[in-house]
């Protein structure tokens, strides 16, 4: 609606109404930094074409972007950066993903995504006819799925769809609002807030890092350590230094370049800051561990540092539940595939039967739409 508070819309509602203030000035040099970060490939496509028209229309565009697909859609040119530096500028024409790739990390890289080795165990979660109620509005309809032990569950679906929403109620973000039953390793068990989620050993590494992963006016070991902290409590006191010495391994393991644990969170990259998230969860040795687009605007190096620690997690036995935006990225990681329509679960496929194609007519309720069409005649 026009007069909705921004507020109320999500990451990718927001990103949309950026793009939008910007496309409405008539301007002949248009800067577009991530423009596409945090949109579904169906709203990537219409940005595109719209960009494409610009350029016809005799602007100028300069385009920031970690979707390395989308250069050799819409550009002329394209200008790698490393470390503050430019390692080169070449014409897109001449140029591959794989060279692009290698210019960014300083290496080649074989394979985009991790070998799968994870072998799902037991059932470990299990969520049985979900529903959250906002305003008297159902945003998420009598959903129901399983997680193993040890497995990644691909969650897919277009901008609204439900995806951010189901997985913030599993982490207590509505309280009261949700009907219907979870299990955890066959147990029932209740979620009414973010602190029972943690309780349960559920984690959550949000959409949005900044809002809601992160405080960015603290150190990076306050980060870390800030849910964590009975870990280092006394009755008393905290252990300052047990603290400082947990939180230094966990930024060691995912090779968190900051200049120290006492830096200011801000200042990081986006790909380091998201670390820092993952690293306080990682402290908490969840048996559940929820992240919601986590390689949304972050570099192709940490994506690969992320893929291959998302895997390491899956085969210790961790269950996996990972929304993308990015349908390339949820087939190259995903054990098993749900796919979200207007609050509601499609269908699930499997990963040897997942393509982008049906993983789409999922997403888009096509054959549902048919259906209720022929009914109508």
């Amino acid at each position: 609606p026009l007069f909705a508070k921004l507020s109320t819309l999500s990451v990718g509602q927001q990103q949309m109404v950026e793009i939008a203030k910007a496309l409405a000035q008539e301007v002949k040099l248009l800067i577009l930094d991530e423009p596409t970060s945090a949109l579904t490939e169906s709203e990537v496509n219409s940005l595109i074409e719209i960009l494409k028209n610009l350029k016809e229309s005799g602007v100028t565009c300069i385009y920031i972007s970690h979707r390395l697909e989308e250069f050799f859609r819409v550009t002329d040119n394209i200008t790698v950066l490393r470390d503050g530096q430019v390692v080169d500028t070449v014409k897109t024409m001449d140029v591959t993903e794989e060279k692009i790739i290698a210019m960014m990390v300083g290496r080649e890289m074989k394979k985009r995504f991790p070998a799968k080795k994870s072998n799902p165990g037991e059932k470990l979660l299990e969520v049985k006819n979900l529903s959250v109620s906002v305003y008297r509005k159902r945003i998420i309809k009598n959903v129901s799925f399983d997680l193993k032990k040890g497995e990644i569950l691909g969650i897919a679906g277009l901008m609204g769809s439900g995806r951010t929403e189901l997985v913030t109620a599993l982490f207590g973000e509505y309280g009261n609002q949700i009907t219907g039953e979870v299990f955890l390793e066959g147990k029932p068990i209740k979620i009414k807030s973010a602190e029972d989620a943690i309780k349960f050993g559920i984690s959550l590494v949000p959409e949005d890092r900044k809002e809601m992963g992160l405080i960015l006016i603290q150190e990076v070991f306050k980060n870390i350590s800030l849910p964590n902290l009975k870990k280092f409590s006394s009755a008393l006191n905290i252990d300052k230094y047990k603290e400082l010495q947990e939180c230094k391994k966990y930024v060691d393991y995912l090779s968190i370049k900051t200049p120290s644990l006492f830096t200011i969170t801000e200042s990081l990259s986006g790909g380091n800051q998201q670390k820092v998230v993952i690293a306080k969860w990682l402290m908490s040795n969840p048996k559940v561990l929820i992240m919601d687009d986590p390689t949304r605007g972050i570099d192709v190096g940490t994506k690969y540092e992320i893929y291959g620690l998302i895997q390491k997690l899956a085969e210790s036995g961790v269950g996996i539940i990972m929304i993308s935006s990015e349908l390339e990225e949820i087939l190259g990681m995903s054990d098993r595939i749900m796919v979200m329509h207007e609050g509601e679960c499609t269908g699930s496929l499997d990963r040897k039967d997942a393509t982008q194609e049906r993983i789409m007519i999922l997403a888009t309720n096509i054959t549902n739409t048919k259906r209720d069409n022929r009914n109508n005649e």
